[in-house]
């Protein structure tokens, strides 16, 4: 017998493997592929007070190792979500994390109050760190005082459990994450895409209908391990690790560096069991080198400890 339970700031998750917001729509997309009911989580796709169109396309292309996108949180809005997304989702024994996002405080509280009303909601992801929209996303997420301004406005208007989505693309990312929890998150998600761009060497134009993107996929692997690293060492809070995780091997090497829970992104791309994959992975590893509870992997490679 083996524990894969986890606790990511207060979510109790039956195993650590969830989803990265905007790689598994609202969950019936996966439906045909996988039982949502053996995932840890859902996270669903990015949702926003108002319906948003998202950017001109092209929106997502290739790269090596890796896609750049620029969707730029198309969705139906967070009232519909309520009305339409929930109930699917309730049928299922598996939390549900709402990634919210806005462009103002005022439609982050108003999110997290509508969403804290609504049965069936488990936790709220704050997005300040999406990197291909003009209003909101990371412009919050860059500085340490706007980050921690809507995690408390956030804070303010809701008990459930807030995990904050914090962004690559800054010059010291503990300062931020620090920041956060001071202001009141639960938990951390490590990391969102990092802003990169492609030319189209005919045209001579970008490639992006937005010109910039957000890049995922293995080759940013190694910085989301390097920045769990050096997050989990310092903020005493859980961390949801993501980035480029395609295998069990690369899942349990962020629960090593300080993960408690991963999230799968890209590879539900490539692979819609990719999340089934990785979860029997774990279980394998665990069985092969005896590691009786999951908690003891957390922070492993340093000798540290799990912080739920």
């Amino acid at each position: 017998m083996i524990n894969l339970a986890v606790n990511l700031g207060g979510l109790k998750m039956k195993n650590p493997v969830t989803t990265a917001s905007g790689t598994f729509g609202f969950g019936p997309e996966y439906a045909p592929y996988i039982d949502l009911n053996r995932l840890g989580a859902i996270v669903v796709k990015g949702t926003t007070l108002e319906p948003r169109k998202g950017n001109p396309t092209p929106r997502i292309v290739e790269t090596p190792a890796g896609i750049l996108n620029c969707i730029g949180l198309q969705n139906p809005g967070v009232d519909y979500f309520i009305e339409h997304g929930l109930p699917y989702l309730r049928d299922y024994a598996t939390p549900v994390i709402v990634n919210i996002a806005g462009n103002s405080l005022e439609d982050y509280a108003e999110l997290a109050r509508r969403l804290s009303a609504a049965a069936g909601v488990a936790a709220l992801e704050v997005n300040i760190s999406c990197p291909n929209v003009k209003q909101g996303g990371m412009v919050f997420g860059t500085s340490c005082a706007m980050a921690s301004d809507v995690i408390r406005t956030v804070r303010d208007n809701t008990k459930l459990p807030l995990i904050a989505k914090l962004s690559p693309n800054v010059t010291d990312i503990v300062e931020i994450a620090e920041g956060v929890a001071a202001a009141g998150a639960d938990a951390l998600a490590l990391i969102n895409t990092l802003l990169g761009m492609k030319i189209d060497i005919y045209s001579r134009k970008p490639v992006l209908g937005n010109v910039m993107g957000g890049l995922s996929g293995p080759a940013i692997r190694p910085v989301a391990i390097r920045i769990v690293w050096q997050v989990a060492r310092a903020v005493n809070l859980p961390v949801l690790g993501m980035g480029g995780i395609m295998t069990a091997e690369d899942a349990i090497e962020f629960i090593l560096a300080g993960a408690t829970a991963v999230a799968v992104g890209t590879a539900n791309f490539i692979n819609p069991r990719a999340t089934m994959d990785i979860l029997e992975g774990i279980e394998s590893y665990m069985e092969k080198f005896a590691v009786k509870d999951i908690n003891e992997l957390v922070g492993a490679a340093y000798g540290g400890v799990s912080t739920c």
